[in-house]
């Protein structure tokens, strides 16, 4: 299955949906602490113009038509208020363009009564106007210059360093909650190259972490204990297996007078000791030590001890200077079981294996291919290839063999951490394409 093309290890995916939610709460609470404010600051303004209002109707109110228009005048010089008396043609737009402003309307229209107007503009003067009544006289006051602003400040710097904050905290949660996680899987890397010795801390505080520690552990022993039991098997049954049949092949060219019969005895002698390194190198643990390796030169001297133009021709074309990063005793192995398996399979009847080995670079990997001109697989057997002890078909089955070629070839290729994939050519014969890591040194 090909991998997402956008793929986000744990910690970046933790610390990604924190900050989202700490950045989201902290613009949410700066919009809420705005809708606070403005209720306040609207009643606060509409209070003290209503007082200003009051005031001047109270001073209008008390003088006689003819003290009222000195008294008009005299409030007219004033620096915070001025009051004109109201025309029939004036021209007036209203207070009424954000929700600070309707707000405030309302307030002074309760206050005041419902003849009051509140205006941004009077005929063209910019301000903040409020028309009142004084029985059938109409006057307007203006308390500014310009319209009434306010705007519910951003206090910007302590909004970003809020963010800042916020996605500080979430990293550092992100990689408390992913450690564990990280430790976890790095252990479990070392136990898939064979290193069981690898163990989690189960001090850890965390009673849910602690429990996956100490549950690793002890599969981690388990498995330590396995493998050195098969180890001591496996040595066991290969010394017992191999001292009874080189005593058996002794004793065959020794006491068997018929020299064909002793050469078929000694082949079926060969091939019991092959079988049992088949079942060694499938069986066996590797320790790998990974470097820098010459494709071109492994791959021409390992088809340098297979060539033998009676069974298998193998023609090379591997770009010199190639270098690809595995382990020489594995990649050799590889090798060997894929011309192993050419040689048997790859032909026609009473005709020489033809092989082509060729390579490639893929981006950061190499891809070395090595393809047969015999009959191919089935397609419905393909998949199967590489399960220990199966055969492509039922003619392979008297073949000599363990039915473990490719099942090593795989598993060395896991080993240093490369790719195998087998099928049929398009012009005919099976190949195997091996996808190693490219060396740069």
């Amino acid at each position: 299955m090909a991998p997402p093309r956008l793929a986000l290890n744990l910690f970046w995916r933790t610390f990604a949906l924190l900050a989202l939610l700490l950045a989201a709460g902290v613009l949410a609470w700066q919009q809420t602490f705005k809708a606070l404010e403005a209720e306040p600051r609207a009643l606060d303004t509409a209070q003290q113009l209503a007082g200003l209002v009051n005031l001047s109707r109270i001073a209008l109110e008390n003088s006689d038509p003819i003290n009222r228009v000195a008294t008009v005048k005299s409030l007219s010089r004033s620096e915070a208020v001025q009051v004109e008396v109201a025309e029939a043609g004036d021209q007036w737009q209203a207070f009424d363009t954000t929700p600070f402003a309707q707000r405030l309307n309302r307030e002074l229209v309760g206050r005041l009564g419902p003849q009051t107007v509140v205006a941004r503009s009077l005929n063209g003067v910019p301000g903040l106007w409020v028309r009142f009544a004084i029985g059938e006289d109409h006057f307007w006051l203006q308390t500014s210059p310009v319209p009434l602003q306010v705007t519910l400040s951003t206090n910007w710097w302590w909004l970003l360093i809020a963010l800042v904050a916020s996605l500080l905290g979430a990293a550092a949660i992100a990689r408390l909650i992913n450690q564990p996680l990280r430790e976890l899987s790095i252990a479990a890397g070392r136990i898939r190259e064979g290193e069981y010795d690898s163990r989690l801390d189960e001090s850890t505080l965390t009673s849910e972490i602690r429990e996956v520690n100490m549950g690793f552990n002890r599969m981690a022993r388990e498995l330590a204990k396995m493998e050195e039991d098969r180890s001591v098997m496996l040595a066991g049954i290969s010394h017992d297996l191999r001292t009874p049949l080189a005593r058996l092949r002794l004793e065959v060219e020794m006491s068997v007078s018929d020299e064909q019969a002793r050469h078929y005895m000694a082949l079926d002698i060969d091939q019991l000791d092959a079988i049992i390194n088949k079942f060694m190198d499938y069986a066996r643990p590797s320790d790998m030590q990974q470097e820098s390796l010459e494709l071109a030169e492994l791959v021409e001297r390992e088809a340098m001890a297979f060539r033998d133009p009676q069974q298998i021709r193998i023609q090379v074309n591997v770009p010199e200077g190639l270098k690809v990063w595995g382990d020489s005793t594995e990649l050799a192995r590889v090798l060997l079981n894929l011309f192993e398996n050419a040689r048997r399979y790859g032909h026609g009847p009473d005709e020489p294996a033809l092989v082509d080995v060729s390579a490639s670079i893929q981006g950061s990997w190499v891809q070395l291919q090595v393809r047969d001109h015999g009959p191919g697989v089935p397609p419905d057997k393909l998949s199967k290839l590489t399960t220990p002890f199966f055969r492509g078909d039922a003619a392979r089955t008297a073949a000599t063999g363990a039915g473990l070629g490719l099942a090593i070839v795989e598993k060395s290729l896991q080993r240093m951490g490369g790719q195998l994939a087998l099928g049929n050519a398009p012009d005919g014969g099976f190949q195997s394409l091996v996808r190693l890591k490219k060396a740069t040194g």
